[in-house]
């Protein structure tokens, strides 16, 4: 059973403790947000009194959050260590030549010397190089075939140097997390995954948290904004049963759902770029579910996966082909 209690971080490791609600930065599709929004938001959720910001490097934004780091930096606001940065190594740069110097880029748009977590995004690789998604005269994505353990080595060797605090994986399914605990000289410490109301993802949530691991629940709301959404898929926001929930605490929607994966022992990143929203997320620790009614969020399961990732689908390291 899930405690109602939270705690506001997370210990990674010794001495690394990560925020359990954050800023998510990806500024694809619809909302997409320009620079100055992007900037806006991140000094909204740090005026907020948020510390952990959710980057990679293929979300095109570092520059921008960079920027409106380095301007709370410089008004005092915060300190380095005050705020919690994770990004991510993209697909591109699987090839362990090239990890240390996707890190690196990374570090030079934020504007920081290391990152807090830093983590292998997909399981699955493409062409080397920087173009995000490489593809043939046809169209085709171009795939490469790396093995996860000579990358995850490249990342251990960017914690050596100080690069990075910590290394974690992101939408590895069991299997994949398996062979990388087996074989890791430094463990990964976080899983980033899609989790929703409508995709609970407990099986691998579980595993994951069995092995030592910290969850990270990237979509929290699943995202009901995405351009492929279909007409007659639900959306978490609008749900009748959560919206009895919310008018009950006198909270959002929003609101009651990340406090709902927070009660589930889980960090969670969700996205905007409206100050007002930003701020309303951050506020959750002011009230909380009991036992009956983080069963009555568990009953709206729907295993309704959201993300995924249709470009990568044939490649053999294709992460959902499994169970969990």
């Amino acid at each position: 059973m899930a405690s109602n209690k939270v705690n506001e971080k997370l210990q990674l490791a010794e001495g690394v403790h990560m925020p359990v609600i954050g800023l998510g930065t990806w500024t694809v599709f619809g909302e997409r947000g320009n620079a100055q929004q992007v900037k806006n938001a991140v000094k909204a959720a740090i005026d907020a009194g948020g510390r952990l910001i959710d980057c990679a490097w293929n979300y095109g934004n570092e520059a921008e959050i960079g920027e409106a780091l380095q301007d709370k930096l410089n008004e005092g606001t915060v300190k380095r260590g005050d705020i919690f940065i994770t990004t991510k190594l993209w697909d591109t740069h699987h090839n362990p030549k090239l990890v240390k110097r996707a890190l690196q880029d990374s570090l030079r748009k934020l504007k920081v010397d290391y990152v807090d977590l830093y983590l292998f995004h997909w399981p699955v690789s493409f062409k080397d190089g920087d173009e995000i998604v490489p593809r043939d005269e046809h169209g085709n994505v171009i795939f490469s075939y790396h093995d996860h353990l000579d990358t995850w080595k490249a990342m251990e060797e960017c914690v050596d140097a100080g690069l990075a605090k910590t290394i974690g994986i992101s939408n590895f399914n069991s299997k994949q997390i398996e062979r990388i605990l087996a074989n890791a000289r430094i463990k990964p410490v976080n899983l980033q995954i899609e989790v929703s109301p409508y995709f609970q993802n407990s099986r691998i949530i579980d595993f994951s948290k069995s092995h030592g691991l910290t969850v990270t629940a990237y979509a929290p709301f699943g995202n009901p904004a995405r351009p492929w959404k279909e007409a007659d898929q639900p959306n978490a926001l609008e749900d009748e049963t959560l919206q009895k929930l919310a008018d009950k605490k006198g909270k959002s929607v929003a609101q009651v759902i990340l406090r709902w994966h927070l009660q589930r022992g889980l960090a969670v990143v969700p996205k905007s770029i409206t100050p007002s929203r930003i701020k309303q997320n951050m506020e959750v620790f002011d009230f909380e579910l009991n036992e009956e009614e983080m069963n009555t969020i568990a009953r709206l399961d729907r295993n309704m996966r959201v993300y995924v990732e249709p470009i990568a689908l044939s490649h053999p390291d294709y992460p959902f082909n499994e169970p969990f």
